[in-house]
């Protein structure tokens, strides 16, 4: 009986090269995002009721762990992962340990950091066993890849679990030095030679999906920064038509990904790859940092100017956010085929960040902030579906003269 399980149930990780075709993202891996919602929603929290250059980096530091977190379990999953009790048992462990991870996310920055340290080793620890175990079903020619991943790996913890003997301050330079340390091999050991000609480490369509799944998820904290802030103010006509307003930012955002990026594959020669990867890190603070901005704007509705501190975060956020959709255009696969739409679009974003960043300086009431904001995005939007028009036009008029020749 245990044996026919163990056969059956509790099945060891898939190996590199066992793909499996179309596979759609699990319930599973929705459950498990679930729980990002709430570490996320922690952090940005305290950045929201104290805005300052420290603790916009203390944030961007924190938010780069929690990703990472996201991105080491997401892709373990989608190249080696099955719907059997094994699989689902280490990764209820993981959410458990994320949720745990929430506990401390909104004071990582002081006194919670020792304890946010300890269990992000733990978190580590289980993900290097659960590479470690795919390296046992591998064959030689992807040892060099597994190795220096588990490298990586063990060294990374161990370095989390040093952090946490050490005063506040160091730690968040340690915390700092984490995050590009795992963002700078990312790109270069997707670069390397060996995962170029490996197809099968290369993106699936479940992993960009999934991609698309945790920008929804921290756009979702630009709706809750709304809610927070409208639920802390007066509720009058102008407090309440700076909140709404202001989800337009994050409706803005959503249309530009998911029009320009969202279910698009990157280069399949894997050198799109680990940029297409890297640059959805600081699009996705961005939009965090959106969300935990709109909390003071809502508040300050009735100051004449908008707060310092918030203005410059929620424009300086917006104006990231585009040029990181910028970045990740030029990896697709399509890119070549769409320049004259994605080119023309791209600039387009260039001037919607810049115009941005023009708001922040210019610092108007919050009403008129956030209103410009989303004109701008508005107008960012259309110049580039005017592209797409153009471009179907062009194409449709070219097939039409084709079959005209074809025809003479």
């Amino acid at each position: 009986m245990f044996r026919e399980f163990r056969r059956r149930l509790w099945q060891p990780p898939r190996a590199h090269g066992d793909v499996i075709e179309d596979r759609s993202v699990s319930f599973l891996e929705l459950f498990y995002d679930l729980v990002y919602v709430v570490v996320i929603g922690r952090a940005a929290a305290t950045l929201a009721h104290e805005i300052t250059w420290q603790s916009v980096a203390e944030f961007a530091v924190i938010f780069g762990l929690i990703w990472l977190a996201w991105v080491n379990s997401t892709s373990l999953y989608d190249l080696h992962g099955r719907e059997d009790v094994r699989t689902r048992s280490y990764v209820f462990i993981q959410m458990l340990l994320v949720a745990l991870l929430a506990v401390f996310s909104g004071d990582a920055a002081g006194s919670g950091g020792t304890s946010f340290a300890l269990v992000y080793g733990v978190f580590l620890l289980l993900v290097t066993w659960l590479w470690y175990s795919v390296r046992r079903q591998d064959t030689e020619e992807f040892a060099d890849v597994t190795r220096s991943w588990l490298t990586l790996l063990s060294i990374t913890t161990l370095w989390l679990f040093a952090s946490a003997a050490v005063p506040s301050g160091v730690r968040m330079t340690m915390w700092a030095l984490f995050v590009v340390t795992w963002v700078v091999v990312t790109v270069v050991l997707g670069r390397s030679e060996s995962a170029v000609s490996d197809e099968s480490i290369l993106v699936s369509d479940s992993l960009v999906e999934r991609f698309g799944l945790f920008t929804i998820i921290v756009l979702g904290e630009v709706i809750v920064g709304v809610v927070d802030g409208l639920g802390e103010a007066e509720h009058d006509l102008k407090t309440i038509a700076t909140g709404l307003v202001g989800l337009m930012i994050g409706f803005g955002l959503w249309w530009s990904y998911f029009d320009l990026v969202g279910r698009r594959q990157p280069h399949d020669d894997g050198r799109g790859f680990p940029l297409w990867v890297v640059w959805h890190l600081p699009l996705t603070a961005s939009i965090a940092t959106t969300g935990a901005a709109m909390v003071t704007l809502i508040e300050h509705a009735a100051d004449p100017r908008a707060p310092v501190g918030a203005a410059l975060l929620v424009t300086g956020s917006v104006a990231v956010g585009l040029i990181s959709l910028i970045m990740i255009v030029r990896t697709l696969q399509d890119f070549e085929a769409l320049r004259a739409v994605f080119v023309p679009t791209s600039l387009g974003m260039v001037g919607g960040a810049a115009a941005a960043l023009l708001i922040g300086v210019w610092r108007p009431a919050p009403i008129v902030l956030v209103a410009s904001l989303a004109i701008v995005q508005t107008l960012v939007w259309l110049f580039g579906i005017d592209r797409w028009l153009r471009a179907e036009m062009a194409g449709a008029q070219r097939s039409g003269g084709d079959l005209g020749d074809s025809s003479a």
